[in-house]
């Protein structure tokens, strides 16, 4: 199959993890097809400096297909349409309750739906704190659903030193649940050695 991934960025506070997404996976070689929602829109460029356009337009050549949210005959929304499977990052509570209920208002939920039917993977990097229960009970539908649900919540146990670290943390956890493949931006947890015989 083509190495093919559909990225989703919603209007949750966290643009930088979608970006940091989408810059490892064409780094190691993957199409991306990136969607973002109105709103997203407007928190990516106002939290990374950047517009949609601008992003992709700093990247490689032709291996970024940008998608307008409203645009329900893009490929993405097609169950036909061959892809690895689908990542929203960040993943507000709005989406995850589109996404949970089956309720498609645009090409992020679309895609999500064709995602879990056709049985691909499907990762959402929920980052909205705290969680109320109208939150936990959408997560549990949408793990029931078939999708992983992974919290914006780095580790520590690397003594990280800068907010890249920290953000890389993130990424590399939902990318290795999203392909199931390790994109070395991490060290992998070792115990430490004293005290054991």
């Amino acid at each position: 199959m083509t190495k093919r991934v559909v990225v989703g960025i919603t209007g949750a506070s966290g643009s930088i993890y979608g970006k940091r997404c989408v810059e490892v996976l064409v780094a190691n070689g993957y199409s991306v097809e990136l969607i973002f929602s109105e709103t997203g829109k407007r928190v990516f460029l106002f939290e990374t400096g950047q517009s949609p356009q601008e992003f992709v337009a700093s990247l490689p050549k032709g291996q970024v297909k940008l998608y307008e949210p409203t645009d329900l005959f893009a490929p993405p929304s097609s169950g036909s349409h061959p892809v690895k499977g689908m990542l929203v990052a960040p993943c507000s509570a709005g989406t995850l309750g589109h996404i949970a209920n089956g309720v498609a208002d645009n090409l992020i939920h679309r895609a999500a739906d064709v995602t879990l039917k056709e049985g691909r993977p499907l990762v959402l990097l929920f980052r909205e704190t705290p969680i109320n229960r109208v939150h936990a009970q959408n997560i549990l539908k949408a793990i029931e659903a078939g999708a992983k649900v992974v919290p914006a919540s780095p580790a520590f146990y690397h003594r990280p030193k800068t907010v890249e670290e920290l953000v890389d943390f993130v990424v590399e956890r939902a990318l290795r649940a999203l392909l199931n493949e390790e994109f070395g931006l991490i060290e992998n947890w070792e115990a430490p050695q004293e005290g054991r015989e």
